[in-house]
């Protein structure tokens, strides 16, 4: 699996990359500058302190080359692997100035993916064996998301919808601002293409049988208790068989399975993404070669 998958995302995956060098760089690394000399080359090796599912090395090495594109960059574990405390993750060689310029952010984008990922795996292994998806949602860090979103799929997840702008998702705000499910439904049938699916959020039985009389696609359940949940899909069942079912809010790895149990298709948990920890990744400077 790589991080790359088109030109036009390899530019914003170069973009966010750089914007992060330049925060932490600015004008130039003064430590660096006043203690390494010119022509001055090391082998640096990145190891995990604890043990997690990685993530991001694709991105850690376009880090190392945006830097300097000469250094060699040798991956020792793919990303979607089980790594052990001790293990190491990749060696990187060349100009010691560039290896230490890098060395923060790739540590960071690598770290915060694969806490990303160990979460996720840990959500996909308790729904294990049961016809369920565990999907993301939009509550990721500012400006990472695309980064996050790789993420959990590394980790077993699948992805929602990326943005605003891919997905129809009517949720309780726009029910209010527009006067009801029902009204928000139409106006969203009258003003997209016929290709798009409509998804709503549900509250209720009551608005579970309103979406249902509506005609969206994808029905929500949000912050339903179990019992009301499974009431909700037996409805949808019994006489839309054809209709996706998603349920969401607030579900965490102690209920998620039992949230599985009751016959929805899909659930969303933002707690993969705002709530993940960052892995324990250092990197080590393993042998030097001064010129």
């Amino acid at each position: 699996m790589t991080g790359f998958k088109t030109s036009s995302e390899d530019i914003r995956i170069d973009s966010v990359i750089k914007n992060a060098l330049s925060e932490d760089i600015g004008n130039g690394d003064i430590t660096t500058l006043a203690i390494i000399p010119e022509g001055h080359s090391s082998k640096a090796v990145l190891v995990a302190k604890e043990d997690f599912i990685l993530a991001g090395i694709p991105y850690a090495e376009r880090t190392f080359k945006l830097i300097d594109s000469s250094l060699n960059f040798r991956t020792k574990k793919r990303d979607g692997s089980k790594v052990m405390s001790g293990t190491s993750l990749a060696e990187i060689s060349g100009d010691t100035a560039s290896l230490l310029k890098a060395e923060r952010v790739a540590l960071n984008l690598l770290q915060r993916l694969s806490g990303i990922a160990t979460v996720t795996r840990s959500f996909v292994e308790r729904v294990k064996g049961l016809s369920v998806k565990i999907v993301d949602t939009r509550k990721t860090t500012p400006g990472l998301r695309i980064f996050e979103k790789y993420a959990v799929r590394v980790g077993g997840g699948y992805n929602h919808r990326f943005g605003l702008f891919d997905g129809l998702l009517i949720k309780d705000n726009h029910i209010a601002a527009s006067g009801g499910l029902k009204k928000a439904v139409n106006l969203a049938r009258l003003n997209t293409h016929h290709l798009m699916k409509i998804e709503a959020e549900v509250k209720s039985i009551k608005e579970v049988k309103e979406a249902l009389s509506a005609g969206v696609d994808i029905l929500m359940l949000d912050n339903m208790s179990i019992e009301k949940m499974k009431r909700a899909v037996e409805i949808i069942r019994s006489t839309r068989p054809d209709k996706l079912i998603e349920a969401s809010g607030n579900i965490g790895i102690e209920d998620v399975r039992a949230v599985a149990f009751t016959g929805v298709d899909l659930i969303s948990i933002g707690a993969i993404t705002h709530s993940a920890g960052s892995a324990d990744i250092s990197m080590r400077i393993k042998s030097i070669h001064a010129i």
